[in-house]
Protein backbone atom coordinates (compact mmCIF):
# COMPACT_ATOMS: atom_id res chain seq x y z
CA UNK A 1 0.00 0.00 0.00
CA UNK A 2 1.30 3.46 -0.87
CA UNK A 3 0.00 6.71 0.61
CA UNK A 4 1.60 9.79 -0.85
CA UNK A 5 5.36 9.19 -0.91
CA UNK A 6 5.22 6.50 1.79
CA UNK A 7 4.64 2.81 1.20
CA UNK A 8 3.69 0.06 3.61
CA UNK A 9 4.04 -3.72 3.47
CA UNK A 10 0.99 -5.52 4.84
CA UNK A 11 1.43 -9.35 4.74
CA UNK A 12 -2.01 -10.73 3.97
CA UNK A 13 -1.16 -14.37 3.28
CA UNK A 14 -4.44 -15.68 4.66
CA UNK A 15 -6.40 -13.21 2.55
CA UNK A 16 -4.35 -14.10 -0.50
CA UNK A 17 -5.07 -17.78 0.08
CA UNK A 18 -8.74 -16.95 0.53
CA UNK A 19 -8.81 -15.12 -2.78
CA UNK A 20 -6.94 -17.80 -4.70
CA UNK A 21 -8.91 -20.71 -3.24
CA UNK A 22 -12.26 -18.87 -3.50
CA UNK A 23 -12.95 -19.46 0.19
CA UNK A 24 -14.29 -16.97 2.68
CA UNK A 25 -11.73 -15.11 4.77
CA UNK A 26 -12.19 -16.40 8.35
CA UNK A 27 -13.48 -13.58 10.57
CA UNK A 28 -11.93 -15.18 13.67
CA UNK A 29 -8.37 -14.54 12.48
CA UNK A 30 -6.61 -12.05 14.72
CA UNK A 31 -5.31 -9.80 11.95
CA UNK A 32 -5.10 -6.05 12.29
CA UNK A 33 -4.35 -5.43 8.62
CA UNK A 34 -7.97 -5.74 7.36
CA UNK A 35 -9.02 -2.97 9.72
CA UNK A 36 -6.19 -0.77 8.51
CA UNK A 37 -7.12 -1.46 4.89
CA UNK A 38 -10.81 -0.81 5.51
CA UNK A 39 -9.88 2.59 6.88
CA UNK A 40 -7.76 3.36 3.84
CA UNK A 41 -10.47 2.37 1.39
CA UNK A 42 -13.20 4.29 3.18
CA UNK A 43 -11.38 7.62 3.24
CA UNK A 44 -12.61 8.74 -0.19
CA UNK A 45 -9.19 8.87 -1.84
CA UNK A 46 -8.50 7.64 -5.36
CA UNK A 47 -7.41 4.03 -5.51
CA UNK A 48 -4.38 3.51 -7.78
CA UNK A 49 -3.02 0.19 -8.97
CA UNK A 50 -2.18 -2.00 -11.94
CA UNK A 51 -4.89 -4.51 -12.87
CA UNK A 52 -7.13 -3.48 -9.99
CA UNK A 53 -9.79 -6.06 -10.82
CA UNK A 54 -7.44 -8.89 -9.87
CA UNK A 55 -6.52 -7.09 -6.62
CA UNK A 56 -10.23 -6.83 -5.80
CA UNK A 57 -10.29 -10.58 -5.16
CA UNK A 58 -8.04 -10.12 -2.15
CA UNK A 59 -9.97 -7.10 -0.92
CA UNK A 60 -13.25 -8.98 -1.33
CA UNK A 61 -11.87 -11.84 0.77
CA UNK A 62 -11.31 -9.22 3.50
CA UNK A 63 -14.85 -7.85 3.00
CA UNK A 64 -13.42 -4.59 1.64
CA UNK A 65 -15.05 -2.82 -1.29
CA UNK A 66 -12.92 -0.60 -3.52
CA UNK A 67 -15.77 1.77 -4.29
CA UNK A 68 -13.77 4.96 -4.72
CA UNK A 69 -12.59 6.40 -8.03
CA UNK A 70 -10.44 3.64 -9.52
CA UNK A 71 -7.24 4.58 -11.35
CA UNK A 72 -5.91 1.49 -13.06
CA UNK A 73 -2.63 2.02 -14.90
CA UNK A 74 -3.19 -1.20 -16.87
CA UNK A 75 -6.48 0.03 -18.33
CA UNK A 76 -5.09 3.54 -18.84
CA UNK A 77 -2.09 2.12 -20.67
CA UNK A 78 -4.42 0.03 -22.82
CA UNK A 79 -6.29 3.14 -23.92
CA UNK A 80 -3.05 4.80 -25.00
CA UNK A 81 -1.90 1.74 -26.99
CA UNK A 82 -4.67 -0.86 -27.50
CA UNK A 83 -2.61 -2.83 -30.00
CA UNK A 84 0.33 -3.38 -27.62
CA UNK A 85 1.60 -6.93 -27.20
CA UNK A 86 0.45 -6.90 -23.58
CA UNK A 87 -0.37 -4.66 -20.65
CA UNK A 88 1.51 -6.42 -17.84
CA UNK A 89 3.34 -3.99 -15.56
CA UNK A 90 6.81 -4.85 -16.83
CA UNK A 91 5.69 -4.45 -20.46
CA UNK A 92 4.11 -1.06 -19.76
CA UNK A 93 7.26 0.04 -17.91
CA UNK A 94 9.37 -0.99 -20.86
CA UNK A 95 7.14 1.04 -23.16
CA UNK A 96 6.70 4.19 -21.09
CA UNK A 97 9.55 4.41 -18.58
CA UNK A 98 12.49 3.72 -20.86
CA UNK A 99 13.62 0.89 -18.58
CA UNK A 100 17.34 0.74 -17.80
CA UNK A 101 19.31 -2.35 -16.66
CA UNK A 102 19.96 -2.73 -12.97
CA UNK A 103 17.19 -0.66 -11.39
CA UNK A 104 13.60 -1.41 -10.45
CA UNK A 105 12.69 -0.17 -13.90
CA UNK A 106 14.49 -3.09 -15.52
CA UNK A 107 11.77 -5.26 -17.10
CA UNK A 108 14.07 -8.25 -16.68
CA UNK A 109 13.37 -8.06 -12.95
CA UNK A 110 9.72 -8.66 -13.89
CA UNK A 111 8.47 -7.20 -10.59
CA UNK A 112 7.32 -10.52 -9.08
CA UNK A 113 3.76 -9.94 -7.95
CA UNK A 114 3.61 -10.60 -4.17
CA UNK A 115 -0.05 -11.59 -4.52
CA UNK A 116 0.98 -14.53 -6.71
CA UNK A 117 4.40 -15.27 -5.25
CA UNK A 118 3.11 -17.57 -2.50
CA UNK A 119 5.88 -19.18 -0.47
CA UNK A 120 8.29 -19.24 -3.42
CA UNK A 121 9.73 -15.82 -2.63
CA UNK A 122 11.07 -14.78 0.82
CA UNK A 123 9.10 -12.05 2.56
CA UNK A 124 11.91 -9.48 2.39
CA UNK A 125 12.07 -10.00 -1.37
CA UNK A 126 8.28 -9.67 -1.57
CA UNK A 127 8.52 -6.37 0.27
CA UNK A 128 11.14 -5.11 -2.16
CA UNK A 129 9.12 -6.28 -5.16
CA UNK A 130 5.94 -4.72 -3.80
CA UNK A 131 7.79 -1.44 -3.32
CA UNK A 132 9.11 -1.61 -6.86
CA UNK A 133 5.62 -2.22 -8.25
CA UNK A 134 4.20 0.67 -6.26
CA UNK A 135 6.97 2.96 -7.46
CA UNK A 136 6.28 1.88 -11.03
CA UNK A 137 2.54 2.56 -10.69
CA UNK A 138 3.25 5.95 -9.16
CA UNK A 139 5.54 6.99 -12.00
CA UNK A 140 3.31 5.50 -14.70
CA UNK A 141 0.22 7.26 -13.36
CA UNK A 142 1.68 10.71 -14.03
CA UNK A 143 2.65 9.81 -17.59
CA UNK A 144 -0.67 8.14 -18.38
CA UNK A 145 -2.85 10.92 -16.99
CA UNK A 146 -0.89 13.40 -19.12
CA UNK A 147 -1.20 11.19 -22.21
CA UNK A 148 -4.94 10.61 -21.77
CA UNK A 149 -5.42 14.34 -21.30
CA UNK A 150 -3.38 15.12 -24.41
CA UNK A 151 -5.33 12.64 -26.53
CA UNK A 152 -8.72 13.68 -25.11
CA UNK A 153 -9.42 10.23 -23.62
CA UNK A 154 -9.40 11.06 -19.92
CA UNK A 155 -13.20 11.38 -19.94
CA UNK A 156 -13.47 8.02 -21.73
CA UNK A 157 -11.45 6.47 -18.92
CA UNK A 158 -13.29 8.02 -15.97
CA UNK A 159 -16.83 7.76 -17.37
CA UNK A 160 -16.65 4.33 -19.03
CA UNK A 161 -13.57 2.23 -18.31
CA UNK A 162 -13.10 3.04 -14.61
CA UNK A 163 -16.72 2.36 -13.52
CA UNK A 164 -16.67 -0.83 -15.56
CA UNK A 165 -13.86 -2.36 -13.46
CA UNK A 166 -16.08 -2.93 -10.42
CA UNK A 167 -19.01 -4.09 -12.58
CA UNK A 168 -16.89 -6.73 -14.31
CA UNK A 169 -15.52 -7.89 -10.96
CA UNK A 170 -19.06 -8.38 -9.64
CA UNK A 171 -20.03 -10.28 -12.79
CA UNK A 172 -17.01 -12.55 -12.41
CA UNK A 173 -17.84 -13.07 -8.74
CA UNK A 174 -21.50 -13.82 -9.56
CA UNK A 175 -20.56 -16.50 -12.07
CA UNK A 176 -23.19 -18.45 -13.95
CA UNK A 177 -24.87 -21.71 -12.97
CA UNK A 178 -24.44 -24.76 -15.20
CA UNK A 179 -26.76 -27.75 -15.65
CA UNK A 180 -24.06 -30.41 -15.31
CA UNK A 181 -26.32 -33.49 -15.81
CA UNK A 182 -27.65 -31.94 -19.03
CA UNK A 183 -24.10 -31.46 -20.36
CA UNK A 184 -23.07 -34.99 -19.38
CA UNK A 185 -26.03 -36.40 -21.27
CA UNK A 186 -25.12 -34.19 -24.23
CA UNK A 187 -21.52 -35.43 -24.03
CA UNK A 188 -22.71 -38.98 -24.45
CA UNK A 189 -24.79 -38.03 -27.49
CA UNK A 190 -21.87 -36.17 -29.07
CA UNK A 191 -19.49 -39.03 -28.34
CA UNK A 192 -21.81 -41.45 -30.12
CA UNK A 193 -22.18 -39.13 -33.12
CA UNK A 194 -18.41 -38.61 -33.32
CA UNK A 195 -17.85 -42.39 -33.33
CA UNK A 196 -20.37 -42.72 -36.17
CA UNK A 197 -18.55 -40.03 -38.15
CA UNK A 198 -15.24 -41.85 -37.63
CA UNK A 199 -16.70 -45.07 -39.07
CA UNK A 200 -18.28 -43.11 -41.91
CA UNK A 201 -14.91 -41.52 -42.71
CA UNK A 202 -13.20 -44.94 -42.80
CA UNK A 203 -15.85 -46.26 -45.20
CA UNK A 204 -15.53 -43.23 -47.48
CA UNK A 205 -11.72 -43.43 -47.44
CA UNK A 206 -11.69 -47.20 -47.95
CA UNK A 207 -9.32 -47.66 -45.02
CA UNK A 208 -8.78 -46.72 -41.39
CA UNK A 209 -6.58 -43.71 -40.60
CA UNK A 210 -6.06 -41.15 -37.86
CA UNK A 211 -8.64 -38.44 -38.49
CA UNK A 212 -6.67 -36.08 -36.26
CA UNK A 213 -3.44 -36.48 -38.22
CA UNK A 214 -3.08 -33.77 -40.91
CA UNK A 215 -0.40 -35.86 -42.61
CA UNK A 216 -2.54 -38.99 -42.90
CA UNK A 217 -5.63 -37.02 -43.87
CA UNK A 218 -3.66 -35.15 -46.51
CA UNK A 219 -2.46 -38.38 -48.08
CA UNK A 220 -6.02 -39.76 -48.19
CA UNK A 221 -7.55 -36.60 -49.70
CA UNK A 222 -4.85 -35.49 -52.11
CA UNK A 223 -3.06 -38.69 -53.11
CA UNK A 224 -5.57 -41.50 -52.77
CA UNK A 225 -8.71 -39.52 -53.70
CA UNK A 226 -6.83 -37.12 -55.99
CA UNK A 227 -8.64 -34.01 -54.75
CA UNK A 228 -7.03 -30.68 -55.76
CA UNK A 229 -4.40 -29.83 -53.15
CA UNK A 230 -4.12 -26.32 -51.81
CA UNK A 231 -1.19 -24.83 -49.94
CA UNK A 232 1.53 -27.07 -48.58
CA UNK A 233 3.17 -26.98 -45.15
CA UNK A 234 6.62 -28.17 -44.10
CA UNK A 235 5.16 -31.54 -43.10
CA UNK A 236 2.92 -32.09 -46.11
CA UNK A 237 -0.48 -31.02 -47.41
CA UNK A 238 -2.49 -28.40 -45.57
CA UNK A 239 -5.77 -29.72 -44.18
CA UNK A 240 -6.77 -26.64 -42.21
CA UNK A 241 -10.37 -25.43 -42.01
CA UNK A 242 -10.01 -22.98 -44.89
CA UNK A 243 -8.62 -25.67 -47.20
CA UNK A 244 -11.35 -28.17 -46.36
CA UNK A 245 -14.14 -25.60 -46.65
CA UNK A 246 -12.97 -24.78 -50.17
CA UNK A 247 -13.20 -28.51 -50.97
CA UNK A 248 -16.66 -28.89 -49.42
CA UNK A 249 -18.89 -30.82 -51.82
CA UNK A 250 -15.96 -32.20 -53.83
CA UNK A 251 -16.11 -35.50 -51.95
CA UNK A 252 -18.35 -36.74 -49.07
CA UNK A 253 -15.24 -37.41 -46.93
CA UNK A 254 -14.44 -33.70 -46.78
CA UNK A 255 -17.81 -32.80 -45.29
CA UNK A 256 -17.60 -35.73 -42.89
CA UNK A 257 -14.24 -34.47 -41.61
CA UNK A 258 -15.56 -30.93 -41.25
CA UNK A 259 -18.55 -32.18 -39.22
CA UNK A 260 -16.27 -34.43 -37.14
CA UNK A 261 -13.96 -31.52 -36.30
CA UNK A 262 -16.85 -29.22 -35.46
CA UNK A 263 -18.38 -31.67 -32.98
CA UNK A 264 -14.99 -32.55 -31.46
CA UNK A 265 -14.30 -28.86 -30.82
CA UNK A 266 -17.70 -28.21 -29.23
CA UNK A 267 -17.41 -31.32 -27.08
CA UNK A 268 -13.92 -30.58 -25.80
CA UNK A 269 -14.27 -26.79 -25.48
CA UNK A 270 -17.69 -26.58 -23.83
CA UNK A 271 -19.62 -29.80 -23.26
CA UNK A 272 -16.84 -31.64 -21.41
CA UNK A 273 -14.88 -28.60 -20.19
CA UNK A 274 -17.63 -26.60 -18.47
CA UNK A 275 -18.56 -29.19 -15.79
CA UNK A 276 -14.90 -29.41 -14.76
CA UNK A 277 -14.81 -25.62 -14.28
CA UNK A 278 -17.71 -25.45 -11.84
CA UNK A 279 -16.48 -23.99 -8.53
CA UNK A 280 -16.88 -26.38 -5.58
CA UNK A 281 -17.68 -23.41 -3.33
CA UNK A 282 -20.22 -21.56 -5.47
CA UNK A 283 -21.48 -24.28 -7.82
CA UNK A 284 -20.99 -21.87 -10.71
CA UNK A 285 -18.59 -21.21 -13.56
CA UNK A 286 -16.62 -17.99 -13.18
CA UNK A 287 -15.20 -16.55 -16.40
CA UNK A 288 -12.69 -13.68 -16.53
CA UNK A 289 -13.61 -10.58 -18.51
CA UNK A 290 -10.60 -8.94 -20.11
CA UNK A 291 -10.89 -5.18 -20.34
CA UNK A 292 -7.46 -4.47 -21.83
CA UNK A 293 -6.94 -6.97 -24.64
CA UNK A 294 -8.84 -6.31 -27.87
CA UNK A 295 -7.71 -3.48 -30.14
CA UNK A 296 -11.29 -2.32 -30.83
CA UNK A 297 -12.41 -1.81 -27.23
CA UNK A 298 -14.55 -4.93 -27.04
CA UNK A 299 -14.41 -7.07 -23.91
CA UNK A 300 -13.11 -10.60 -24.20
CA UNK A 301 -13.78 -13.61 -22.01
CA UNK A 302 -11.33 -16.32 -20.92
CA UNK A 303 -11.08 -19.32 -18.60
CA UNK A 304 -13.56 -20.22 -20.03
CA UNK A 305 -14.37 -18.15 -23.10
CA UNK A 306 -18.15 -17.76 -22.93
CA UNK A 307 -18.34 -15.32 -25.83
CA UNK A 308 -17.52 -17.82 -28.54
CA UNK A 309 -20.34 -20.36 -28.32
CA UNK A 310 -21.77 -20.70 -31.85
CA UNK A 311 -24.95 -18.67 -32.23
CA UNK A 312 -26.55 -19.89 -35.44
CA UNK A 313 -26.29 -23.64 -34.95
CA UNK A 314 -28.58 -26.11 -33.19
CA UNK A 315 -25.61 -27.38 -31.17
CA UNK A 316 -24.75 -23.88 -29.98
CA UNK A 317 -28.36 -23.32 -28.91
CA UNK A 318 -28.30 -26.63 -27.01
CA UNK A 319 -25.08 -25.70 -25.21
CA UNK A 320 -26.73 -22.44 -24.15
CA UNK A 321 -29.51 -24.47 -22.54
CA UNK A 322 -26.94 -25.62 -19.98
CA UNK A 323 -26.67 -22.04 -18.64
CA UNK A 324 -29.38 -21.79 -16.02
CA UNK A 325 -30.44 -19.60 -13.09
CA UNK A 326 -28.59 -20.65 -9.96
CA UNK A 327 -31.56 -20.03 -7.65
CA UNK A 328 -34.58 -22.34 -8.03
CA UNK A 329 -37.50 -20.61 -9.70
CA UNK A 330 -35.41 -17.72 -11.03
CA UNK A 331 -35.16 -16.87 -14.73
CA UNK A 332 -32.42 -16.17 -17.24
CA UNK A 333 -33.04 -12.88 -19.05
CA UNK A 334 -31.15 -11.71 -22.12
CA UNK A 335 -30.99 -8.26 -23.69
CA UNK A 336 -29.55 -8.12 -27.19
CA UNK A 337 -28.91 -5.05 -29.35
CA UNK A 338 -30.51 -5.54 -32.75
CA UNK A 339 -28.19 -4.80 -35.68
CA UNK A 340 -26.13 -2.44 -33.52
CA UNK A 341 -23.23 -2.11 -35.94
CA UNK A 342 -25.48 -1.21 -38.90
CA UNK A 343 -27.23 1.36 -36.73
CA UNK A 344 -23.86 2.79 -35.71
CA UNK A 345 -22.89 2.96 -39.39
CA UNK A 346 -26.12 4.85 -40.12
CA UNK A 347 -25.34 7.33 -37.34
CA UNK A 348 -21.69 7.85 -38.26
CA UNK A 349 -22.24 8.05 -42.03
CA UNK A 350 -25.47 10.05 -41.85
CA UNK A 351 -26.57 8.22 -44.99
CA UNK A 352 -30.18 9.38 -45.58
CA UNK A 353 -31.42 6.09 -47.05
CA UNK A 354 -29.98 4.05 -44.17
CA UNK A 355 -31.30 6.47 -41.55
CA UNK A 356 -34.78 6.54 -43.09
CA UNK A 357 -34.89 2.73 -43.19
CA UNK A 358 -34.14 2.42 -39.49
CA UNK A 359 -36.45 5.26 -38.48
CA UNK A 360 -39.36 3.75 -40.40
CA UNK A 361 -38.80 0.36 -38.77
CA UNK A 362 -38.31 -1.45 -42.08
CA UNK A 363 -36.51 -4.76 -42.44
CA UNK A 364 -33.11 -3.21 -43.24
CA UNK A 365 -31.87 -6.18 -45.29
CA UNK A 366 -35.06 -6.39 -47.34
CA UNK A 367 -34.89 -2.63 -47.96
CA UNK A 368 -31.23 -2.92 -49.00
CA UNK A 369 -32.11 -5.73 -51.39
CA UNK A 370 -34.80 -3.55 -52.98
CA UNK A 371 -32.29 -0.69 -53.32
CA UNK A 372 -29.49 -2.89 -54.72
CA UNK A 373 -31.62 -4.84 -57.19
CA UNK A 374 -33.95 -1.99 -58.10
CA UNK A 375 -37.19 -3.82 -57.33
CA UNK A 376 -40.17 -3.11 -55.04
CA UNK A 377 -39.58 -4.22 -51.47
CA UNK A 378 -42.54 -6.63 -51.60
CA UNK A 379 -40.81 -8.51 -54.42
CA UNK A 380 -37.68 -9.25 -52.37
CA UNK A 381 -37.51 -12.96 -51.61
CA UNK A 382 -35.41 -14.62 -48.89
CA UNK A 383 -32.54 -15.36 -51.29
CA UNK A 384 -32.16 -11.71 -52.28
CA UNK A 385 -32.54 -10.64 -48.65
CA UNK A 386 -29.72 -12.97 -47.59
CA UNK A 387 -27.46 -11.57 -50.30
CA UNK A 388 -28.25 -8.00 -49.24
CA UNK A 389 -27.60 -8.95 -45.61
CA UNK A 390 -24.16 -10.25 -46.55
CA UNK A 391 -23.42 -6.96 -48.33
CA UNK A 392 -24.73 -4.86 -45.42
CA UNK A 393 -22.43 -6.48 -42.90
CA UNK A 394 -19.60 -7.06 -45.36
CA UNK A 395 -19.35 -3.36 -46.23
CA UNK A 396 -18.42 -2.55 -42.62
CA UNK A 397 -15.48 -4.92 -42.78
CA UNK A 398 -14.35 -4.11 -46.30
CA UNK A 399 -15.48 -7.34 -47.90
CA UNK A 400 -14.20 -7.95 -51.42
CA UNK A 401 -16.09 -9.33 -54.39
CA UNK A 402 -14.22 -12.60 -53.88
CA UNK A 403 -15.16 -12.77 -50.19
CA UNK A 404 -18.81 -11.96 -50.86
CA UNK A 405 -19.00 -14.51 -53.66
CA UNK A 406 -17.57 -17.16 -51.36
CA UNK A 407 -20.05 -16.34 -48.61
CA UNK A 408 -23.18 -16.12 -50.76
CA UNK A 409 -22.54 -18.65 -53.50
CA UNK A 410 -22.90 -16.13 -56.33
CA UNK A 411 -20.23 -15.52 -58.94
CA UNK A 412 -17.44 -13.07 -58.23
CA UNK A 413 -18.72 -10.80 -60.99
CA UNK A 414 -22.21 -10.76 -59.47
CA UNK A 415 -20.77 -10.09 -56.01
CA UNK A 416 -18.72 -7.15 -57.26
CA UNK A 417 -21.83 -5.79 -58.98
CA UNK A 418 -23.78 -6.07 -55.69
CA UNK A 419 -21.13 -4.02 -53.88
CA UNK A 420 -21.03 -1.36 -56.62
CA UNK A 421 -24.83 -1.03 -56.60
CA UNK A 422 -24.82 -0.83 -52.81
CA UNK A 423 -22.52 2.18 -52.81
CA UNK A 424 -24.53 3.85 -55.59
CA UNK A 425 -27.62 3.72 -53.37
CA UNK A 426 -25.84 4.35 -50.04
CA UNK A 427 -23.47 7.12 -51.08
CA UNK A 428 -23.26 8.49 -47.53
CA UNK A 429 -21.70 5.21 -46.43
CA UNK A 430 -19.13 5.43 -49.23
CA UNK A 431 -18.25 9.02 -48.28
CA UNK A 432 -17.87 8.06 -44.63
CA UNK A 433 -15.55 5.16 -45.44
CA UNK A 434 -13.37 7.25 -47.77
CA UNK A 435 -13.22 10.13 -45.30
CA UNK A 436 -12.36 7.80 -42.41
CA UNK A 437 -9.48 6.17 -44.28
CA UNK A 438 -8.12 9.51 -45.52
CA UNK A 439 -8.24 11.07 -42.05
CA UNK A 440 -6.61 7.98 -40.57
CA UNK A 441 -3.70 8.32 -43.02
CA UNK A 442 -3.25 11.94 -41.97
CA UNK A 443 -3.63 11.46 -38.23
CA UNK A 444 -2.31 7.94 -37.86
CA UNK A 445 -5.38 6.74 -35.96
CA UNK A 446 -9.16 6.34 -36.02
CA UNK A 447 -11.62 7.14 -33.23
CA UNK A 448 -14.96 5.89 -31.96
CA UNK A 449 -17.98 7.99 -31.03
CA UNK A 450 -16.57 8.17 -27.50
CA UNK A 451 -13.08 9.26 -28.67
CA UNK A 452 -11.40 5.88 -28.18
CA UNK A 453 -8.34 5.73 -30.44
CA UNK A 454 -6.76 2.96 -32.45
CA UNK A 455 -3.41 3.72 -34.06
CA UNK A 456 -2.81 2.36 -37.58
CA UNK A 457 0.78 2.97 -38.71
CA UNK A 458 0.41 0.30 -41.41
CA UNK A 459 -1.77 2.67 -43.45
CA UNK A 460 1.52 4.04 -44.78
CA UNK A 461 3.17 0.64 -45.31
CA UNK A 462 4.91 0.01 -48.60
CA UNK A 463 3.50 -3.52 -48.79
CA UNK A 464 0.13 -3.40 -50.55
CA UNK A 465 -1.43 -6.29 -48.62
CA UNK A 466 -0.40 -4.85 -45.25
CA UNK A 467 -1.74 -1.44 -46.28
CA UNK A 468 -5.04 -2.94 -47.49
CA UNK A 469 -5.53 -4.74 -44.18
CA UNK A 470 -4.94 -1.47 -42.31
CA UNK A 471 -7.55 0.23 -44.52
CA UNK A 472 -10.10 -2.45 -43.68
CA UNK A 473 -9.26 -1.97 -40.01
CA UNK A 474 -9.68 1.81 -40.35
CA UNK A 475 -13.18 1.45 -41.80
CA UNK A 476 -14.51 -1.10 -39.28
CA UNK A 477 -12.92 0.11 -36.03
CA UNK A 478 -15.07 3.27 -35.60
CA UNK A 479 -18.19 1.13 -36.06
CA UNK A 480 -17.17 -1.90 -34.00
CA UNK A 481 -15.45 0.24 -31.36
CA UNK A 482 -18.46 2.56 -30.99
CA UNK A 483 -20.74 -0.46 -30.59
CA UNK A 484 -18.40 -1.77 -27.88
CA UNK A 485 -18.47 1.58 -26.09
CA UNK A 486 -22.26 1.75 -26.29
CA UNK A 487 -22.81 -1.56 -24.53
CA UNK A 488 -20.23 -0.63 -21.88
CA UNK A 489 -22.14 2.56 -21.10
CA UNK A 490 -25.35 0.51 -21.06
CA UNK A 491 -23.83 -1.93 -18.55
CA UNK A 492 -22.88 0.95 -16.25
CA UNK A 493 -26.36 2.48 -16.41
CA UNK A 494 -28.11 -0.85 -15.87
CA UNK A 495 -25.86 -1.68 -12.89
CA UNK A 496 -26.49 1.73 -11.34
CA UNK A 497 -30.26 1.38 -11.76
CA UNK A 498 -30.39 -2.16 -10.34
CA UNK A 499 -28.40 -0.99 -7.33
CA UNK A 500 -30.52 2.14 -6.84
CA UNK A 501 -33.72 0.07 -6.95
CA UNK A 502 -32.17 -2.48 -4.54
CA UNK A 503 -33.11 -5.35 -6.85
CA UNK A 504 -31.84 -8.90 -6.42
CA UNK A 505 -31.22 -9.33 -10.16
CA UNK A 506 -27.62 -10.06 -11.12
CA UNK A 507 -25.80 -9.25 -14.34
CA UNK A 508 -23.92 -12.42 -15.31
CA UNK A 509 -22.44 -12.15 -18.79
CA UNK A 510 -21.66 -9.77 -21.62
CA UNK A 511 -21.43 -11.47 -25.00
CA UNK A 512 -20.56 -8.68 -27.43
CA UNK A 513 -23.97 -7.08 -28.10
CA UNK A 514 -25.87 -9.12 -25.51
CA UNK A 515 -26.24 -8.97 -21.72
CA UNK A 516 -27.34 -11.96 -19.67
CA UNK A 517 -29.05 -11.63 -16.28
CA UNK A 518 -30.31 -13.88 -13.49
CA UNK A 519 -33.70 -12.58 -12.37
CA UNK A 520 -36.24 -13.52 -9.67
CA UNK A 521 -39.65 -13.88 -11.36
CA UNK A 522 -41.25 -11.08 -9.34
CA UNK A 523 -38.63 -8.65 -10.70
CA UNK A 524 -38.78 -9.79 -14.34
CA UNK A 525 -41.09 -7.08 -15.71
CA UNK A 526 -39.36 -4.32 -13.76
CA UNK A 527 -35.89 -5.42 -14.83
CA UNK A 528 -36.96 -5.82 -18.47
CA UNK A 529 -38.20 -2.22 -18.47
CA UNK A 530 -35.04 -0.93 -16.74
CA UNK A 531 -32.69 -2.75 -19.10
CA UNK A 532 -34.59 -1.79 -22.25
CA UNK A 533 -34.74 1.89 -21.29
CA UNK A 534 -31.06 2.02 -20.31
CA UNK A 535 -29.80 0.24 -23.43
CA UNK A 536 -32.03 2.02 -25.95
CA UNK A 537 -31.37 5.50 -24.55
CA UNK A 538 -27.67 5.12 -23.88
CA UNK A 539 -26.71 8.19 -25.96
CA UNK A 540 -28.05 10.63 -28.54
CA UNK A 541 -28.43 8.74 -31.78
CA UNK A 542 -29.66 9.47 -35.30
CA UNK A 543 -31.59 6.20 -35.49
CA UNK A 544 -33.44 4.22 -32.82
CA UNK A 545 -31.42 1.67 -30.88
CA UNK A 546 -33.49 -1.49 -30.57
CA UNK A 547 -33.06 -4.07 -27.82
CA UNK A 548 -34.66 -7.53 -27.82
CA UNK A 549 -35.50 -8.77 -24.31
CA UNK A 550 -35.99 -12.50 -23.77
CA UNK A 551 -36.53 -14.62 -20.69
CA UNK A 552 -36.70 -18.31 -19.88
CA UNK A 553 -35.52 -21.15 -17.69
CA UNK A 554 -32.13 -21.11 -19.43
CA UNK A 555 -30.07 -19.12 -21.90
CA UNK A 556 -30.90 -21.32 -24.87
CA UNK A 557 -34.66 -21.36 -24.54
CA UNK A 558 -35.15 -17.72 -23.50
CA UNK A 559 -37.96 -16.28 -25.62
CA UNK A 560 -39.49 -12.86 -26.19
CA UNK A 561 -42.41 -12.18 -23.88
Amino acid sequence: VAIGNDSYWLPLKNAIAAASEATLFPSTDAFVEPDILKGLFSCGARCWGHDLKSQMRVLDALDIKAQDELCDTMVMSYLTDPSASGQALEIVCRRLLDAEPGGWRDPRNRFPDPLNAGDKVPEDVCQECAGARLAAVSELSKILIDELTRTDMLDLYFTIEAPLISILFEMEKNGVAIDVPFLKEMSGEFGKRISELEKQAYDLAGEQFNLNSPKQLGMILFEKLQLPAGKKTKTGYSTDAETLEELSGAHPLVDTILEYRRLIKLKSTYIDALPALVSKRTGRVHTTFNQAVTATGRLSSTDPNLQNIPIRTDEGERIRRAFIAGTPGWLIMTADYSQIELRVMAHLSQDPVLIESFRSGEDIHRRSAAEIFGIPIDQVDDRLRDQAKAVNFGVIYGISGFGLAKGTGVSRKEAESFIQRYFLRYQGVMRFIDQTINEAREKGYVTTMFKRRRYLPDLLAANRNIRAFAERTARNTPVQGSAADIIKVAMIRVAEKLKAEKLKTKMLLQVHDELVFEVPPEEADTVAAIVKEAMENVCEFSVPLKVDIKRGANWGTAKRS
